[in-house]
């Protein structure tokens, strides 16, 4: 079992308040959960108007699969023209055992 963690730091310039920045960090994630099946989290600076901290996790039987599943996040976040990303960190983890 192969287990991709992955925390996404990134400014709302054009955000004045919470309730901005929660129009696009939902959308962001609610598109995460949906599109590629993911376990996701805004997991800091939620009192930030323009800051933003999400994580995701992708749990494969394959380190190939898990691998392009994060990529295809990766690039489907780095498209959102309304952030500036200043973090994309991938932690990696292999699991071995009987099932």
């Amino acid at each position: 079992m192969h287990v991709g963690v992955v925390l996404v730091e990134f400014q709302i310039p054009q955000s004045r308040s919470l309730k901005e920045k929660r129009a696009v960090v939902r959308p962001m994630v609610e598109g995460l959960r949906h599109r590629f099946q993911l376990s996701v989290a805004e997991v800091g600076y939620q009192d930030k108007w323009q800051r933003a901290l999400v994580g995701f996790a992708v749990v494969s039987e394959t380190y190939a699969h898990a691998e392009e599943v994060v990529g295809a996040a990766e690039r489907w976040i780095w498209s959102k023209t309304e952030i500036e990303i200043s973090t994309f960190r991938v932690e990696w983890s292999t699991y071995e055992g009987e099932a």
